[in-house]
């Protein structure tokens, strides 16, 4: 079985957290018995706001479960069209996540540790660590789509927690219909951090069954966590800076910065090596952004981009 690698080798970003760690907690902050107005419920909401002075509480609370963080303000109108989307999806994963929503005005220090230089912005919280999502009012689709992902990178680092839902009945709960056994399979290896067994699982439903989107997807996503374990960021930068037109070593932090949400950054990186190198050891480099493609979502703004500008390199 693999091992994963340290939370700080994949998850970063521009996120400076150091004075924000070690606050007190307030009573306000959530908690295992207290429901944001005070109830006792025996659960934790799975929406709720945190403050300066709660943060501490919602740091540790990644250590167990993912913690979405929608970064918002009352005067923000792209706000006011994702937070109720953020709200609905994160609603329909059951406790597999939780979302911290933080007013920018009201939380200045928060919205400085963050660095938000614009809202809507979202990141999440795992294992202490910040992991970037998006900025702006983004689709409902890839809301879900980015959530999948930050499930499966949560797993490679052991936060696999879920909490109780407050006031969900169980027993009148719809049932949710069951994996394919091959997807099961590989689940179940990615939340063991098995990657190679969780890409021979996905390949083999593919082989089935060539048109299965689901595991087209999952099987992009695997590999690119397989191809990022263990990987330490600073080495990579270093070797890839020492030798622009090294395709492995462009490759591995490309990897690293899309794990890490820099999605323009690893594109823009990989463009430059394809206009760089002669056009018959191109391929190998046009394969990895039609794959990172696959991954990021053929609708979002960045890949458009990114296809429009591989285009032109190629006529």
């Amino acid at each position: 079985m693999s091992t994963p690698a340290a939370p700080g080798s994949v998850m970063r970003g521009a996120v400076d957290l150091s004075s924000l760690r070690n606050r007190p907690s307030a009573p306000t902050a959530p908690s295992a018995t207290t429901a944001p107005d005070g109830a006792p419920t025996g659960a934790l909401p799975l929406v709720f706001d945190v403050t300066d002075a709660t943060f501490g509480e919602v740091l540790e609370l990644s250590r167990t479960v993912p913690v979405v963080i929608d970064l918002w303000a009352e005067w923000c109108g792209p706000c006011k069209q994702l937070s109720p989307v953020l709200e609905k999806v994160v609603t329909e994963l059951g406790g597999r996540l939780v979302l911290a929503k933080v007013d920018v005005d009201a939380n200045p220090q928060l919205a400085q540790g963050f660095r938000a230089q614009s809202i809507p912005m979202v990141l999440a919280l795992v294992a202490g660590q910040p992991v970037p999502l998006f900025t702006g009012a983004v689709p409902e689709q890839q809301v879900r789509d980015v959530f999948a992902q930050l499930l499966q990178l949560a797993a490679q680092h052991g936060v696999t927690g879920t909490v109780p839902v407050a006031g969900a009945d169980s027993a009148a709960a719809p049932e949710e219909p069951p994996l394919p056994p091959l997807h099961a399979e590989a689940f179940s290896a990615i939340e063991e951090g098995d990657y190679a067994r969780a890409i021979s699982a996905y390949e083999q439903a593919l082989a089935e069954n060539p048109r299965d989107a689901d595991a087209r997807a999952g099987l992009g996503q695997v590999r690119l966590l397989d191809r990022v374990q263990g990987a330490d960021l600073q080495a990579a930068r270093a070797a890839a800076a020492a030798d622009p037109e090294s395709i492995p070593a462009q490759f591995l932090v490309a990897d690293l910065d899309v794990v890490g949400g820099h999605v323009d950054d690893a594109f823009g990186r990989l463009l430059e090596l394809f206009a760089a190198l002669p056009s018959d050891e191109r391929a190998p480099v046009r394969e990895r952004l039609l794959e990172l493609f696959g991954i990021v979502g053929d609708d979002d703004a960045r890949v458009i981009r990114a296809r429009a500008r591989l285009a032109s390199l190629l006529f």
